[in-house]
């Protein structure tokens, strides 16, 4: 059996994008990837229009919860391979060291939680922000890591990140 990459999305509230992206590189990768999300400053409950968005496309949303980076810089937490950030804000912070050296990139992802406008607007924000993380992780399982070197990891992942 292949190796499973252990993945970290982090943005900083950990209530949209970031949970979005865990859920579906959980479900997309099952095999490949066991993913975690995490945020600088999390708001403490997951946004319902980000469940709704995960549900509309069957994708599990059972023990997604807000979680502190904290949790994924201590000695004990799991050693990531990538640590992917999805939102401008949390890439511009000072992230902690994380255990495991990981490679990290930047996918840029609008924010849905600041739409606002009619409930059809917000839910489409949701929508969009669901299938644009959802093709870059499909471009992520694309990739073979064991046959890159960590440069050209960092480079390929980053690259996904400027995609639509």
């Amino acid at each position: 059996m292949a190796r499973r990459y252990q993945l970290l999305f982090v943005c900083t509230g950990n209530s949209a994008r970031s949970i979005m992206a865990e859920a579906l590189a959980n479900t997309l990768g099952k095999d490949r990837f066991h993913a975690y999300s995490a945020g600088s400053h999390p708001h403490g409950d997951v946004h319902p229009l980000a469940l709704q968005a995960l549900r509309d496309a069957d994708v599990p949303t059972d023990g997604l919860r807000c979680k502190s980076w904290d949790e994924f810089a201590a000695p004990d937490a799991p050693d990531m391979d990538l640590v992917i950030t999805v939102c401008d804000k949390a890439a511009g912070e000072t992230c902690p060291a994380w255990p495991g050296h990981p490679v990290t990139a930047h996918w840029s992802v609008e924010d849905p939680v600041a739409v606002s406008g009619t409930p059809e607007q917000m839910h489409r924000a949701f929508v969009h922000a669901r299938q644009q993380l959802q093709h870059r992780i499909s471009l992520l399982l694309a990739l073979k890591p064991e046959a890159l070197d960590r440069l050209a990891l960092e480079q390929q992942v980053n690259r996904i990140g400027h995609t639509a």
